[in-house]
């Protein structure tokens, strides 16, 4: 069974970082590629960054680029997003998901077969 656990959210001040951790099991790592979305109530799903396992090929949307850095542990099955300069507009449940490397730009969720369960960020201005 593909598990994916996601965590390290919570409360920080505008101009803070944290960094998430997407720990995964019943795979075989390197076939994948990792991704970061976030939802906010009320708006869609954005793809917030991904990571290839395999060549470490990776993607930043626009307003994360610059501030987030995605990587990878491949002898920890374990992919990292580090968060730093957060604003409030980042405040959302981020989620990661696996899926295989079709593209260097995982961005959308329909690339994407396994879902962790969330870790909420909040930033306080």
């Amino acid at each position: 069974e593909v598990q994916l656990q996601a965590s390290g959210g919570g409360l920080v001040q505008a101009g803070g970082s944290l960094r998430l951790s997407c720990a995964a099991s019943g795979l075989t790592f390197d076939d994948y590629a990792i991704g970061w979305f976030r939802q906010d109530p009320g708006k869609e799903r954005e793809g917030v960054s991904s990571i290839s396992t395999s060549d470490g090929s990776t993607y930043y949307a626009d307003s994360v680029k610059g501030r987030f850095a995605i990587s990878s542990d491949n002898a920890k099955n374990t992919v990292y997003l580090h968060m730093s300069s957060l604003k409030p507009e980042d405040t959302a449940v981020y989620y990661c998901a696996a899926g295989r490397p079709i593209t260097s730009a995982m961005a959308s969720d329909k690339m994407y077969n396994y879902w962790g369960q969330g870790t909420l960020v909040t930033v306080s201005s």
